[in-house]
């Protein structure tokens, strides 16, 4: 059978998905919205082949085994059942920024797997339905395979919940300027995080807001208002991290260097710097900002010295895309 390449941008949330209401479909709690992520990228290379007797995977250039390959084995069944396959597959991807460290890794890594996985066949399945499909393998990939700036839809079936474009990667010139405080792989994952997340006394007043965040924030990206977008960017990210830390048992990603960055971003805004601060699962700081203010942004985090790993600066991106095809 073929051979396919797919390219995925990671994405970060400014209204955030923590919590499921449907854990094995992968059914968010709350509606949320991103923006992908132009340079933070996952490249997978799916080719089917009747010969094997079960998947292989390859990621980062190293053989995977264990938990790696069960998550990517279940993905690919449920890509088998939809697709009416039976062949195993061979899986080769990478991605260029660390993995599970609270850069969305997972969102592009089975994005990519989904479109790749796709392509390597004769069937035509629609965006939308791709983005059911990526849901199932990582919730927040449902987002990254869209274009630009992209809302993710609750549904109460697995066919409902699907994301879509609601502005072009052009649209508004914000841009995301990454403190990694950490490179390193975060002890909890995400999927155990939503999970727990019912079992904090914060939860459900978070979701019962989310709507609302969502709907200001939305209006604030279409409206190009920094301000606005700022405010509830910076709660929800909160919240979220409230949860967290209220769940049980609780989840603490933030490090010391984390809320340095954080208390960084809110004294430029004060300055005049139109920048903001989220965080997603993990403790990696993402610095939102119009493109004039990014010089201004990675300047005052360097004030920060060897509390800071590394910065990555990431445009709004594109989505998924099938990069090659061989019969």
């Amino acid at each position: 059978m073929a051979v396919a390449t797919a390219h995925a941008n990671s994405n970060i949330a400014f209204i955030k998905y923590w919590g499921n209401s449907d854990n094995h479909l992968r059914l968010p709690s709350n509606p949320s919205i991103s923006m992908n992520l132009n340079g933070l990228f996952t490249k997978t290379t799916v080719r089917w082949d009747e010969s094997l007797a079960s998947d292989v995977l390859t990621l980062n250039h190293m053989v995977a085994s264990g938990e790696a390959l069960n998550r990517v084995s279940k993905h690919m069944d449920s890509l088998r059942n939809h697709l009416k396959l039976t062949s195993f597959a061979e899986i080769t991807s990478e991605n260029n920024f660390p993995t599970g460290a609270g850069i969305a890794s997972s969102a592009s890594a089975f994005a990519a797997l989904t479109v790749a996985a796709v392509a390597a066949t004769d069937q035509i399945v629609s965006e939308r339905t791709l983005t059911t499909l990526a849901r199932l393998g990582s919730g927040s990939a449902s987002r990254s395979v869209p274009d630009g700036f992209v809302e993710w839809y609750t549904g109460e079936t697995h066919e409902a919940s699907y994301a879509e474009s609601f502005a072009p990667s052009d649209y508004w010139s914000l841009v995301d300027v990454i403190a990694i405080v950490s490179d390193e792989h975060k002890a909890v994952v995400s999927k155990v995080g939503h999970t727990s997340a019912n079992t904090s006394d914060l939860q459900q007043a978070r979701v019962a807001g989310a709507r609302e965040r969502l709907a200001i924030c939305k209006q604030a990206i279409i409206d190009q208002d920094f301000a606005t977008f700022a405010e509830v960017v910076e709660r929800d990210s909160n919240l979220m991290h409230a949860v967290m830390m209220t769940s049980k048992p609780p989840l603490f990603y933030w490090k010391p260097a984390s809320l340095a960055v954080m208390e960084l971003v809110t004294k430029l805004r004060l300055d005049g710097v139109n920048v903001c601060y989220t965080l997603d699962a993990g403790p990696n700081v993402h610095c939102l900002c119009l493109a004039k203010d990014v010089g201004a942004v990675q300047n005052a985090l360097q004030t920060l010295g060897g509390a800071i790993v590394d910065i990555r600066t990431a445009a709004t991106g594109l989505g998924a895309s099938v990069i090659d095809t061989n019969p």
